[in-house]
């Protein structure tokens, strides 16, 4: 076993991030129930653009056959370690791999992988590899917990091994407890995490923020927007996919929350004010995506507000303005010199263009990313958006109508460039 130093060289600046298209992945498959989770897995990372050859050992035919995986992935699938029709096999397969991922992985592959022995094709693959190795464990509970198979996974990760659960649930067993494979969605997200970690933003601190808050009107009634959270989810995953470490500011109703983000639940502008002051510190981009909402009840009742039946007698709200969180980040920036860059957001109805420039000239915004919400396909909720990006000279781009991953790619395309060009001005 090699420590796993990923091979390929940093990703220069793109404008179109895809993290798993062209990348070649090793899918190693031992004998384990969960090996049946391994196919929709590997139809998952063909399905991203992913190259995936798959080494299945003896004991993972057992359970699931070569044919099953060569149907998804459309490439050779490898079992054998002494078929002599490729050149030491081996030694191409683990050198000119991205990844290396082992699912599942039962205790005895564990125990050789710890060893270094190279007794079948995956196990001497593994020796000869020389890109980061995921291991997803898959084995009983009391298995899992035996101090040798501790121990094993000890060593496993001293030596740079990325270990991914296992998880806690019902075992083939009957029993319940710590040792099921984890569900292929993760594993994709956490292959889709270490193929993206030399991008363009690697070793840069992004915080996102996204959603619309919600400001009390009594325990069970709020005042919110039509923000679903789409965009700034969308935005989350782009900086990831470029290398970043992103911390996700969120509201109630954000769903599918990027893999490897650090994830901070909020609800009313109070709340996001709060975090977003707290995060961003030494962070190097801020994109403020989040619908906040401009006013809130000046107070929240204790109890659920009650109607007379036999009153027509309506509701008055006193409504007091929230925390204007973009001009807290610019007062905290005149002291901290962080966030290096902010890029704000404005949802508008009409005159999106000046009363996007407008707020990015009051509130100290670098770029700001103005979208009329009453033209067809950019409203909230949906999958699709325009944006107009303008910094303080005038339009940056016009992006035409796209899905919210497209733009998110463009916004942090654009972000990249802007560190670059700060970067180079303070050298």
């Amino acid at each position: 076993m090699v420590t796993p130093i990923c091979p390929f060289a940093t990703l220069r600046l793109m404008e179109h991030i895809d993290v798993m298209r062209g990348r070649r992945i090793l899918l190693g498959v031992t004998g384990s129930i969960a090996c049946y989770k391994s196919v929709d897995l590997a139809s998952k990372l063909t399905q991203a653009g992913a190259e995936v050859d798959v080494i299945l050992t003896e004991s993972a035919t057992r359970f699931v056959s070569p044919l099953s995986f060569r149907s998804v992935t459309g490439r050779t699938v490898y079992t054998d370690m002494w078929d002599l029709s490729d050149h030491v096999r081996h030694v191409g397969l683990g050198e000119t791999a991205d990844l290396l991922l082992i699912a599942p992985a039962t205790a005895h592959t564990i125990a050789k992988l710890a060893a270094g022995l190279a007794d079948n094709l995956l196990t001497l693959t593994t020796l000869a590899a020389r890109c980061p190795v995921l291991v997803a464990p898959a084995m009983d509970g009391g298995m899992w917990q035996h101090p040798a198979t501790q121990a094993n996974v000890t060593v496993l990760a001293e030596r740079g091994v990325i270990l991914a659960g296992p998880a806690e649930g019902r075992m083939a067993s009957g029993m319940h407890g710590k040792g099921r494979m984890v569900e292929p969605d993760d594993l994709f997200g956490n292959a889709r995490l270490l193929l993206s970690r030399q991008g363009p933003l690697h070793g840069r601190r992004v915080v996102v923020s996204a959603g619309g808050t919600r400001e009390a009107i009594d325990p069970v009634r709020f005042i919110t927007n039509r923000s679903s959270g789409k965009q700034g989810v969308a935005v989350a995953q782009a900086a990831l996919d470029a290398g970043a470490a992103v911390t996700l500011i969120v509201t109630p109703g954000c769903e599918q929350w990027p893999f490897g983000a650090t994830v901070i639940e909020v609800e009313s502008a109070q709340d996001m004010a709060e975090a977003v002051l707290a995060t961003i510190d030494g962070t190097d981009v801020l994109f403020m995506v989040a619908a906040v909402a401009d006013f809130k009840p000046e107070s929240a009742a204790e109890r659920k507000i009650k109607k007379s039946d036999d009153s027509d007698e309506g509701l008055t709200l006193v409504m007091t303005r929230t925390t204007d969180i973009l001009m807290a980040v610019k007062e905290s920036r005149e002291m901290s010199g962080y966030p290096r860059l902010v890029l704000g957001f404005a949802a508008e109805t009409h005159n999106a263009a000046d009363y996007g420039r407008d707020k990015l000239l009051r509130k100290g915004l670098d770029l700001i990313a103005v979208n009329d919400v009453t033209e067809a396909g950019a409203g909230f909720a949906g999958d699709t958006n325009r944006v107009l990006l303008l910094d303080s000279s005038g339009i940056v781009e016009a992006m035409p109508l796209q899905s919210k991953t497209g733009i998110a790619e463009r916004l942090v395309y654009h972000i990249t460039a802007a560190l670059n060009d700060d970067r180079s001005s303070s050298d």
